[in-house]
């Protein structure tokens, strides 16, 4: 497949209530869109790194900045190209596996709107449709979490994950648990305690929660490992999760027993799926995580999500849940599931009146 070039759009959504966790708190969603055109048509992809680089190191200047100067460059040195290949020519430059997926998936959306075919298809999805959970942020009072709880079971969410951190963490958590009863519950510490925490952190273990999702620093893989030799409740991997090769070492170290495959995070969704084959050789589930994605990211994660390993309920929302007005068609949720796009490539594609509308600037790097 040859290219043409490649449109890069950095893009600005409000939040439709502000999103808080252990990295900050956050009102808009700036992100770069990424756009692969071809002689033949388009493809698109997202990039999930944020504003600033507090959930890791990328950031949306430095991923406009690596694409513009290192990744597009590489990609139009090549010539002929298509989604497998990418990974490939990109892997010299270090890191900046957000910028990479978000220019992988775009180049494999083009390449699968051409021969008819579906991501899903492509990954190896079995489902056509995705169990839904909800993702809840840190909140300014228990009576406020418990009422944004509420609506989102009203809504049909199968599983609730409440974002903690060291002050906000065991008293909400016994709260949910005793307003809500036995409803799929589970937490998220996003790297906010250190292993001196770790009885603190037993004192969840009552609350028969599905898992504590990345306690420690994402480097301390042996902390995660003493750490599940201490509490009861499982312990689930994100942030130290950037590769099929981290994913076989963090199991055999015993520093997890479940997983989240955010596709971003990992470098793209080829990769996530190496992630999920570890993982499912080795019986440990995996559920696919969200960074409050667009419907382009959305409808990739669907994808991603309908593979059989994922056995439990990922942070795929709605997109209600978080924009009054998306850029594609919204991702209704209906029954605690959303339907898997059918459709070649990714299986949506922007409005161009909603992209115009967000879109703060934009590159076309011609090849």
């Amino acid at each position: 497949m040859k290219l043409t070039g490649i449109e890069l759009r950095v893009i600005e959504m409000p939040l439709v209530a502000p999103f808080r966790t252990s990295f900050g708190v956050e009102t808009v969603r700036e992100a770069v869109i990424v756009r692969a055109a071809t002689a033949d048509g388009e493809g698109w992809g997202e990039c999930v790194s944020m504003t600033s680089p507090l959930y890791s190191s990328e950031y949306v200047e430095g991923s406009m900045d690596v694409l513009r100067r290192a990744l597009i460059p590489a990609i139009a040195r090549a010539g002929d190209i298509d989604g497998a290949g990418v990974g490939r020519i990109v892997e010299p430059f270090k890191g900046h596996r957000m910028s990479k997926a978000a220019l992988e998936t775009a180049v494999l959306d083009a390449e699968l709107r051409t021969a008819g075919v579906p991501l899903s298809r492509e990954l190896g999805a079995v489902r056509d449709e995705v169990d839904c959970g909800v993702s809840v942020g840190i909140m300014d009072s228990i009576p406020e979490l418990l009422d944004a709880v509420a609506g989102y079971l009203d809504q049909g969410y199968q599983r609730i994950k409440l974002k903690i951190e060291p002050g906000w963490d065991i008293d909400p958590v016994r709260a949910v648990r005793e307003r809500f009863g036995d409803i799929l519950l589970q937490v998220d510490a996003n790297t906010a305690y250190r292993r001196g925490d770790a009885q603190h952190l037993a004192r969840l273990d009552p609350f028969d929660l599905l898992l504590i999702e990345q306690p420690l620093d994402e480097e301390d893989l042996i902390g995660h490992a003493r750490l599940a030799e201490i509490v009861r409740t499982p312990i689930c991997l994100d942030e130290s999760i950037v590769s099929a090769r981290a994913a076989a070492d963090a199991i055999a170290l015993g520093a997890c027993s479940i997983v989240n495959i955010k596709p971003g995070r990992v470098g793209g969704y080829l990769e996530a799926r190496r992630i999920h084959d570890v993982c499912r050789a080795n019986d440990v589930p995996v559920w696919c995580g969200g960074m409050l994605e667009t419907g382009i990211g959305r409808a990739a994660n669907l994808a991603l999500a309908a593979l059989p390993g994922f056995t439990l309920p990922g942070d795929t929302s709605g997109s209600d849940r978080y924009y009054a007005h998306d850029i594609t068609d919204p991702f209704i949720v209906a029954d605690g599931r959303l339907a898997v796009p059918t459709g070649p490539g990714i299986g949506v594609a922007p409005h161009a009146d909603a992209l115009d509308a967000v879109t703060t600037r934009t590159e076309w790097i011609p090849f």
